[in-house]
């Protein structure tokens, strides 16, 4: 386009440039057909994606979930530090999936800003398609939205959407578990994607110096865990009850989500040291411990639930894949009010 065709592109004097968009497209072509697998059908610039059900299944479930990194894109854009955000927003939408026994199939992500940078959204991107790939489901198609005005100076915003699929007759829905059975939580890699306005209120108004802020940042940043891998490996083992990704509302609002209510959550909070990274939050917050555990995972990310003879296997079983897990808890008969308490 000539210097003369620019100045007369009415859109993009308007703060919109379709020549970017399509400049990013060809950019990420490649990490986004990395991600495709015999039941894509198509390729990326259609108007839709396409994607086959899987086969053998006899009654197969659609699962669906959709999520964002919040603002954690903030702490990484003034960090500078992008190349992880995408999968903090894939491991927010598929974890929740699979807590029903579903694979995750395909992914959708939407990307919004003020003006498109087409290095920094490739390069989100790019952590998107690696996600998926590890997560064994196909980037599908997306959406870059260019919106001056909107989004103030470089501010940007994520969000996805995963669809997955689950025989009927497999769904896990907590509907099984009873007194007796235990909580088994496994580790997180950190806040994962929860927490953050809270924590960049406290890193801001922190006494450290900018060289320390940037260290302390950089462990913040720490990507959200991918738990689909181990979670398709636990379920063909194990008679797992119930499944729960702690995410907004930690370990006291999630766990509650899964378990009956004629039942209580016993939570042993001695059986877990609570990270580093968490106790600084604490410290510098002055947060006490029963905030901690109803904003932050506390370094318990996944959670799985079974019956007390089958604990000892599963976290060994969870070990062979390379996590840490906890015995976190127990299910008894509830006999108050309380869904959750912690002794």
């Amino acid at each position: 386009m000539t210097k003369e065709n620019i100045h007369s592109d009415p859109y993009k004097l308007a703060g919109v440039d379709i020549d970017a968009g399509n400049d990013l497209i060809h950019k990420i072509k490649a990490d986004v057909k990395s991600t495709a697998n015999s039941s894509v059908l198509g390729g990326i610039g259609g108007f839709a994606g396409m994607y086959k059900l899987p086969s053998g299944l006899k009654n197969p479930i659609l699962v669906a979930c959709t999520d964002g990194v919040g603002t954690k894109v903030s702490l990484a854009q003034e960090y500078n530090k992008l190349d992880n955000i995408g999968q903090d927003l894939v491991a927010m939408c598929v974890n929740d999936l699979i807590t029903c026994g579903a694979s995750p199939m395909f992914f959708l992500d939407y990307f919004a800003s003020s003006k498109l940078n087409i290095n920094d959204t490739a390069l989100v991107i790019k952590s998107i398609a690696s996600a998926c790939k590890a997560s064994e489901c196909a980037l599908l198609g997306g959406e870059t939205a260019e919106m001056p005005d909107h989004y103030i100076g470089d501010n940007f915003d994520l969000a996805g959407f995963s669809v997955g699929c689950v025989e009927e007759r497999k769904i896990i829905d907590g509907s099984s578990i009873e007194d007796g059975d235990v909580i088994i939580g496994v580790e997180s890699s950190g806040p994962h994607s929860n927490g953050y306005s809270l924590i960049r209120k406290i890193l801001n108004e922190s006494n450290l110096t900018d060289n320390k802020k940037s260290e302390l940042a950089e462990n913040l940043l720490a990507p959200t865990t991918l738990y689909t891998s181990l979670t398709r490996k636990i379920l063909k083992d194990f008679n797992i009850k119930g499944m729960a990704h702690i995410t907004g509302g930690g370990i006291t609002e999630n766990i509650p989500r899964i378990v009956p209510d004629v039942l209580q959550i016993e939570i042993y909070k001695d059986e877990w040291g609570l990270p580093r990274i968490f106790n600084w939050i604490k410290d510098e917050g002055n947060i006490n411990m029963t905030d901690m555990y109803k904003i932050f995972n506390c370094g318990i990310g996944y959670v799985f639930i079974v019956s007390k003879d089958e604990s000892d296997q599963l976290r060994n079983a969870i070990s062979n894949e390379g996590f840490n897990s906890y015995l976190i808890g127990g299910i008894s008969k509830k006999t108050n009010k309380e869904d959750l308490i912690y002794i």
